[in-house]
């Protein structure tokens, strides 16, 4: 069995790469990289190159590897920065998409694609309608829901028009170690951790404190995609989440609890949105039923390891080990 992860020295990526090589250790893993950046793969992954913009690289790429299974998951992905950089964002999730589709689909590569899709493309559901179910409608606010809203209606449209093999899985909030700091409890974590060492005086900054999310653990993600392609049904759609409500403020609590320093929360006017959604919370009993999935890792161990994480980056980062 051939395996190849776009986005795989993204985050969720080498977490996915190493659940494979523990479940399925025949399977041959492959990784797209993108020329500019081929450094940051596992080491267990072999890397070919390729640029979802770049038709012609997509197509030496996949005629290379012939996958069985193609784990899409490289997008641009901040929807802060999706503001700003509005084409950019419909460029690599969209048609991005596209161009991956059609090389798979011109070339007659025989593979079940489960594409990274986000909860972000419904939008602002009224309260009375959460948990959120695959059949809402989808109604995005931000340049980046609305990119991943194009690629999730073009995924469905590529099974229902040539009868591909596509799986979206509409991940929400999901976090974890290594998770960049542009994510919030990644970011709380990150600020907390500095101070700690000295490196920060004890002011937090922080967005809306308010809002209401839906948070999983990495680790299951990666779990939830592997099952999407062995156990998922094609041309479906599945909410991937825990189905747990937490304010942003809970989070932010929680890993206050779990250090000693005393911080000064200030709120940052550059960290709030344009257009915040205030509650995002899914219902994956669709994805459950079919697949056997559940989320296994109590966010408070998520929080914990992440925050342990950061330490020992920040440790080693300023303080090298010896020789």
């Amino acid at each position: 069995m051939r395996i190849l992860i776009t986005g795989i020295s993204g985050f969720v990526g080498p977490y996915l790469a190493r659940h494979i090589s523990k479940t399925a250790p025949e399977a041959e893993v492959w990784g797209l990289v993108w020329a500019a950046d081929p450094a940051k793969a596992p080491s267990s992954v072999q890397q070919v190159e390729g640029d979802l913009t770049n038709i012609s690289s997509l197509t030496t790429a996949l005629d290379q590897v012939r996958p069985d299974i193609i784990f899409h998951l490289a997008a641009a992905s901040s929807v802060a920065s999706s503001w700003d950089h509005p084409g950019r964002f419909l460029e690599v999730n969209a048609v991005g998409t596209v161009n991956l589709l059609e090389v798979v689909r011109t070339l007659n590569v025989d593979a079940t694609v489960v594409v990274s899709s986000s909860a972000e493309v419904y939008g602002s559901v009224p309260t009375d309608q959460q948990p959120i179910t695959e059949a809402s409608p989808l109604e995005p606010l931000s340049p980046y829901a609305a990119s991943k809203a194009a690629q999730d209606l073009l995924t469905a449209q590529y099974y229902h028009g040539y009868r591909m093999s596509t799986i979206r899985l509409r991940l929400f909030h999901h976090t974890g170690p290594r998770r960049p700091t542009q994510f919030v409890a990644s970011s709380f974590a990150h600020q907390i951790a500095r101070i700690e060492q000295g490196l920060d005086p004890p002011r937090l900054a922080v967005g809306n404190l308010e809002a209401v999310r839906d948070f999983t653990d990495v680790r299951d993600v990666a779990r939830a995609y592997w099952l999407a392609a062995t156990r998922g049904i094609s041309g479906d759609a599945y909410n991937v989440c825990s189905s747990r409500r937490t304010s942003i403020r809970r989070v932010l609590d929680m890993l206050l609890a779990l250090s000693e320093v005393e911080v000064e929360v200030e709120v940052d006017p550059d960290r709030l949105r344009a257009a915040d959604i205030p509650c995002l919370v899914g219902d994956h009993s669709k994805f459950s039923d079919t697949t056997g999935w559940q989320p296994q890792i109590p966010l408070v161990e998520t929080l914990s390891d992440l925050l342990d994480w950061w330490r020992d980056e920040l440790g080693n980062q300023f303080h090298p080990p010896t020789q």
